[in-house]
């Protein structure tokens, strides 16, 4: 599953979210949903999460 629809996201959740910096690189980092920070229910990209390390990206894969 991809991270664009809010309803498919929950806390607790394991996702591989790319940030910022990693845009370009398309990077992903592994970790677990601590605050679901995109209000809208849907987003292009992905919606945005902070992790339980506190790491900020939007989700590409949900686990």
């Amino acid at each position: 599953m991809d991270g664009t629809k809010r309803s498919d996201i929950k806390k607790g959740a394991k996702v591989k979210v790319v940030q910022k910096q990693d845009q370009r690189s398309g990077n992903l980092t592994e970790g677990v949903v601590k605050r679901i920070l995109t209000n809208s229910q849907n987003h292009p990209h992905g919606i945005k999460v902070m992790l339980e390390s506190g790491i900020v990206g939007r989700v590409k894969e949900i686990d």
